[in-house]
């Protein structure tokens, strides 16, 4: 049985203290560990392009369109309080990852290790890149929340797939949008950066769509086990708060 959360509404200025205390959280720790390492994953793959057919994508595209699947599952069943501290957390754990492949990097290499340059090709720090990449992961996750967080109320918690597609089109558009404008503007042509965003962009879109069921089967399970389905009636959207 599901708690209040679910039919009553919460009185003012209480959403966020209701889901960040009540019980029925066995699974979030789970939950939110896999959408971190998800994350942190397609930071270190995207370092690989690969080709299907005429396509070419970053590494980070066979697992980086699972963050926002997470994201979506976070979102729907624990609500916008607690996905705003799990968003900070990988923001966090990004920039701690980066500042130690960069110290690793700018370390020197010990005589005979040959790897150095290796290194740096694969796991090497470029400011640009990280930047472009962790502020986009922070605009577009925080994008994909609050529209899934708004249109659960609208819809009354109806109609799971309109706001995990709608959410994911809009937060991936802001993702590529801001990534491709922090970390490539000025160093390729244009049209070239819009061919591969709009490429990255169609296929992230394709696999949110392709994992919709998937999304249903767990999103439902976990509102079972958990007992609790939150609704963020009243909560502050503010995106700088923990």
């Amino acid at each position: 049985m599901l708690s209040n959360m679910t039919s009553e509404p919460p009185k003012a200025g209480q959403s966020d203290r209701i889901s960040q205390s009540a019980p029925g959280a066995r699974y979030f720790d789970v939950v939110a560990m896999a959408f971190v390492a998800v994350y942190l994953i397609s930071q270190v793959s995207s370092s690989k392009l690969f080709a299907i057919g005429s396509f070419r994508l970053p590494g980070a595209a066979v697992v980086f369109p699972l963050s926002y699947i997470f994201g979506d599952i976070l979102t729907e069943v624990y609500g916008y309080a607690r996905t705003r501290r799990v968003i900070w957390a990988g923001f966090g754990s990004a920039v701690l990852m980066a500042l130690v492949l960069w110290i690793v990097q700018i370390l020197p290499p010990a005589p005979g290790w040959p790897d150095q340059l290796a290194y740096e090709a694969i796991l090497g720090v470029v400011p640009r890149m990280v930047l472009g990449s962790i502020t986009a992961y922070w605009a577009g996750e925080f994008t994909n929340s609050y529209i899934m967080a708004r249109m659960k109320v609208l819809t009354d918690g109806r109609l799971l797939w309109t706001r995990t597609v709608g959410s994911t089109i809009v937060g991936q558009a802001v993702d590529s949008t801001v990534f491709i404008l922090i970390a490539f503007a000025g160093r390729l042509p244009w049209g070239v950066l819009f061919q591969v965003a709009g490429t990255l962009y169609l296929a992230k879109v394709a696999y949110e769509v392709a994992a919709t069921p998937l999304t249903y089967v767990i999103v439902r399970w976990l509102k079972r086990a958990e007992g609790i389905d939150v609704f963020d009636r009243n909560t502050d959207f503010t995106p700088f708060r923990l």
